[in-house]
């Protein structure tokens, strides 16, 4: 039943994911794709709407991703995306829950500070590997599979040149204060609409 098997796809996902809703990227992307609920590229589109509208990360894929997998198997829509989302937020209540009288004693443990140092280290590599693979599909529609490249070498210069204009400004420092991230996708989506919509309006193949 595709709402049980929401439901428990993104409880697994949940659970087992540390480091915020960035950190779930590499397994929503295995799971979601691997079981027909979603196109790579349309799960890649829905990642930048996800990471740049209103609420968390997690949340917003999640919800998404059910409302698309439920509509697909013939299912109610709005009954996927709750089971998805009450599934990938349920582990961190339980967990809140069960730890949030002790939290302090037990960050305090050596063990437990020692996994959180291996876990970080770990987190960082994925969310390393999800950009570079996200980078190589939107710029130069190339994807990664069993360790090799996939996809036509077609180069985007339009969008690589938006990216090599915006990303150093992520770094300006304003009084000591980087330039703030809500401005900066604004900046961004101004700029996608503006120089795409034009080139939409003059029919010219990008």
């Amino acid at each position: 039943m595709i709402y049980l098997d929401l439901f428990w796809t993104f409880f697994q996902i949940g659970l087992f994911t540390i480091g915020g809703g960035q950190a779930m990227i590499p397994m929503i992307m295995t799971n979601v794709v691997n079981k027909g609920w979603m196109e790579y590229e349309a799960l890649v589109d829905f990642i930048a709407i996800s990471e740049s509208t209103p609420g968390p990360f997690a949340v917003n894929i999640a919800t998404y991703s059910g409302l698309v997998a439920a509509q697909g198997a013939g299912g109610i829509g709005v009954l996927g995306a709750m089971c998805s989302t009450l599934g990938v937020v349920l582990p961190s209540v339980i967990i809140i829950l069960l730890i949030a009288k002790i939290f302090t004693t037990f960050m305090k443990n050596r063990a437990v500070k020692e996994v959180f140092l291996g876990v970080g280290a770990t987190v960082t590599g994925l969310l390393a590997s999800v950009w570079f693979s996200l980078f190589l599909t939107l710029i130069f529609g190339l994807s990664i599979a069993n360790y090799s490249l996939v996809g036509t070498f077609n180069p985007d210069w339009i969008s690589l040149g938006l990216f090599a204009v915006v990303m150093p400004v992520s770094f300006i420092k304003i009084k000591g204060k980087k330039f703030p991230p809500i401005l900066l996708v604004v900046i961004c989506a101004l700029l996608g609409l503006l120089v795409f919509g034009l080139f939409d309006y003059f029919g010219v193949a990008v």
